[in-house]
């Protein structure tokens, strides 16, 4: 990313903490860490998922949140140096294909929109992840599986997310088995035992808080708002005429909007 697009992803990330984090809250606590643990969260961003793994494991737990891209870090830290848990968390620059820790080294690992989300091997990814736990930890990935934003459009929103948006990060003429929805391959693979996946959901609906309404407003922009190119001019208008809050067709006016979106979590125990 430049540093106008690093920008924005970080202003996007910020906007949209009150809709995901809610859900997050609840993936963390049903995964049940081990309380006390070292855990690493790989492709921690700015650190918001990170505060909240380090929440859950209480004042003796530690965290180490790893990411390729110095200005995330930067933020993660100033964010990291106004938080309750700044004693618990530290922040370092690696790569995920190469981790700079010893073997051994964690209770377990997360990915959160990372793994699976990036145009790397996964099972690389987990085989380098799998290094750093010790036998008997287990691997997390977490990831944005799903999403129904526009009640009562069902054509409008399969046409916008049959787009190279909608599908991302999947790709056109990608092997399907590098979809995230067959993650589960992907640990079996890697040499993992006892492999689950489950689906949580977070549902929107009214009365929303201006921040959900903002971060609502960017999530459609984020999923649909680059892909003028790719749909017919009425699809687009459509879309225009629902999703821009100056419209006066505005969706989140509709007093009956309902939505939700998910996110799977994969996960694999290292023997």
């Amino acid at each position: 990313m430049d540093s106008i697009n690093m920008t924005g992803y970080i202003n996007s990330l910020l906007l949209s903490q009150p809709l995901r984090e809610p859900l997050m809250k609840n993936i963390i606590k049903s995964i049940q860490l081990p309380a006390s643990s070292y855990g690493l969260d790989v492709g921690c961003g700015i650190g918001l998922n990170t505060f909240l793994l380090a929440e859950e494991l209480g004042p003796e737990g530690r965290m180490v949140g790893l990411d390729s891209e110095e200005e995330l870090l930067t933020q993660a830290r100033s964010l990291l140096s106004k938080s309750e848990v700044n004693e618990r968390i530290c922040f370092e620059k690696g790569d995920a294909r190469n981790l700079p820790f010893p073997e051994n080294c964690f209770n377990w690992a997360c990915s959160i929109d990372c793994v699976g989300a990036i145009d790397l091997d996964p099972v690389m990814l987990l085989n380098e992840l799998k290094r750093v736990v010790k036998p008997g930890g287990r691997i997390y990935i977490m990831i944005w599986s799903s999403q129904m934003l526009l009640p009562g459009y069902p054509l409008l929103e399969a046409r916008l997310n049959a787009s190279s948006a909608g599908i991302a990060p999947f790709k056109t003429g990608m092997e399907s088995g590098r979809h995230i929805m067959r993650a589960l391959g992907w640990f079996k693979q890697a040499g993992f035992t006892d492999n689950r996946a489950q689906t949580f959901v977070r549902d929107i609906y009214p009365p929303q808080k201006p921040e959900i309404r903002y971060a609502l407003t960017d999530l459609f922009n984020m999923r649909w708002g680059s892909i003028q190119n790719e749909v017919a001019p009425d699809i687009w208008q459509v879309y225009r005429r629902l999703c821009s809050p100056d419209s006066p067709d505005f969706i989140l006016q509709n007093p009956d909007y309902y939505a939700f979106f998910t996110y799977t979590v994969f996960s694999g125990q290292i023997d």
